[in-house]
This record gives structure tokens, sequence and C-alpha cells, in this order.
């Protein structure tokens, strides 16, 4: 008997690489997607869709009864208010969790995942670990936030896992992509006159983290930074860039004052617009930190997480794929 996964959020860029992985892996699949989703990454794959909103219960209640697996990737990233974070991010996860607690509490594992926003950046130039204090500083991340909170608050009663990853970055990939896609032009735009040191990873060793964290026993109730092992500054990944693009970018430095002034002027004009900022106040915030580093230790002593893509491979990699679609 295949073991049955059930994914949200499938259609994504993370949601769909996790899917490739389950599906690698002997799962058979579902994917609950609402009608508006893009089925781009998912076409021609052995997979059932399932066309549901994540608050159709009499739906919900039918795909997870017989599931062994839920990994719940979908979210809001984007919202024009507070309460659509909320909504998207911990309404959602509620009803998963009280329509699971009804007809499947025992299934295998809940994997959540969740962001290093949930947690907050460094603190003091150190990574953040597990066991620090969590200190968002977005209403993403504080909506993500509560979600762990929430989660935690089932544990008792649902195997439930709640993952962490940092900035990710890989094919299919549509945020880091505009960095490519700036760089390629001949700009890369530095935040600051510090230097600024991210945990990034690659969306393969972040599925593959997400995987052996499902599988692991020892990580029920447990919650995991799955990220690079190792942590970069802009101008390495700019260096690393170079190499890959056989070209190099004009570096200018972009004082936060400016950051602050851009975003003002985009969340100003997002409000006559129905969509969201995709550039604004709070995201500046995001960008001035000094660092948006985590430890992984925790995941590679419990589940035997490696970092196996390097920055260099991914990133190559990441870009011939951009080529190859046309997008670069």
């Amino acid at each position: 008997m295949k073991n049955i996964s059930v994914v949200t959020g499938a259609s994504g860029f993370v949601g769909s690489h996790l899917v490739d992985k389950l599906l690698a892996e002997g799962h058979q699949v579902k994917c609950i997607l609402r009608k508006t989703s893009s089925k781009r990454w998912l076409e021609n794959k052995p997979v059932e869709i399932i066309d549901a909103g994540l608050f159709d219960k009499d739906t919900l209640k039918k795909v997870l009864k017989d599931a062994d697996y839920l990994f719940h990737v979908a979210g809001v990233v984007k919202a024009k208010n507070e309460e659509d974070y909320f909504k998207g991010n911990v309404e959602t996860t509620q009803n998963l969790l009280d329509i699971l607690s009804e007809v499947n509490p025992k299934l295998e594992r809940v994997v959540i995942v969740s962001s290093q926003t949930a947690c907050g950046p460094s603190q003091e130039g150190k990574p953040v670990t597990e066991g620090t204090k969590e200190h968002p500083i977005t209403t993403y991340g504080r909506s993500k936030y509560a979600q762990e909170q929430l989660a935690k608050k089932y544990m008792d009663k649902l195997p439930i896992t709640i993952i962490r990853p940092p900035a990710v970055y890989g094919e299919r990939d549509t945020e880091i992509y505009l960095f490519f896609k700036t760089y390629k032009q001949g700009l890369m735009g530095l935040i600051g006159f510090d230097k600024k040191q991210v945990s990034i990873v690659h969306v393969d060793d972040l599925v593959n983290g997400i995987y052996l964290a499902a599988a692991s026993q020892k990580a029920i109730g447990q919650t995991y930074f799955i990220g690079s092992e190792l942590y970069y500054n802009w101008e390495e990944i700019g260096e690393v860039c170079h190499k890959a693009f056989a070209k190099k970018a004009f570096t200018i430095k972009i004082p936060h004052f400016i950051v602050y002034t851009v975003a003002t002027v985009a969340q100003f004009f997002a409000l006559f617009s129905s969509k969201a900022a995709t550039f604004n106040l709070e995201k500046a915030r995001d960008f001035v930190q000094r660092a948006w580093t985590c430890d992984v230790s925790k995941a590679v002593n419990d589940i035997g997480y490696r970092q196996k893509i390097s920055l260099e491979d991914g990133m190559k990699r990441t870009i011939d794929w951009y080529k190859e679609m046309k997008w670069l």
C-alpha cells in the first residue's frame, strides 16, 4: 500500500517541489487547490487534484480521513491587512487541524511549513535557533508565529512537526528570481552599507528536510529550521552570480532611508489597487536587518538533515533553468 500524502499549496514554488519529492518516494499524492490556482507545475504528473478551498469542510473531511500525511504548505505571504494574513495563515490551519482531530487523529504526521519570519531576524549577530525567543517584526511574521502557537495546542491530539525555512531559491521561484533578473540587466543593489548575512536554501534541500522530518518519529511535536548550513553575505551571492552569468553587474549600495522611501511610495499607490503591494514598509523592515540567519544543528542531529546543494551549484542550476524557460 502506498502512503497517501495530502499537500496544500501544491501549485506553488515549494509545494510543487514537495509533490515531486513525494512522488519520487512512492507516495500517492492528493493536491488541495482552489479553482483559480495555476496547475502549471502539476501537469502530466500522477497526482489527484482536489478542487477545494481550505474552509470547504465537507470536501476536506473526505480527503483527510484516509490521509497518512498532511503537508500544509499553503499560506498568505502578501495581504492588504492584518485580518487577511491571519485568516490565510491561522484560521485555515485551525480548520485543517479541527477536521483531522475529528476524522483522522491517528495519521502518521502533519507537517506545517512556517517561516523564519515567525521567529524573527538574527539577534546580536547570532543565528536564531529553535530556542530563541520569537520576535517577529512584520504582520506576516506575526501571523506565522500565531500559526505555530495554534499548532502547538493540537500537539497532544495530533503528530505535528513545524518547519521554518529561511529565504528559499530555486527553479520555479518568482521572488528571488527578481534579484537574478536585475543582475542579468547589469545591476546589483545592496541594501545599506553593512555586510548583510543570510541563510538561503535551495528548494531541493528544503523539501528533503521536510521529508526527513515527516519520516522521523523524533520530530513529532518539534520545530526545525531547515536552511543552509553555511551563511552568505550578498557580496558572496553576487560573486556566485558573476560566475554563473559570466558577467559582472554594476554594484550600487542603497541607503536604508531610500529603501523606506521607495516602500512608502509603493504602499501609498497600493491603496488604490485591489492587490497587496509586493514591496511595502514591512518588506523594507525585513530588507534592512543586519542578518537573517538560522542554525540548522537541531535538524542535522535529530533527523539527519544536511545541506547537499552548494550555493554555487544551486545558483547555476537555477539560472540555467530560468534561461531555459526564457525567464532570463
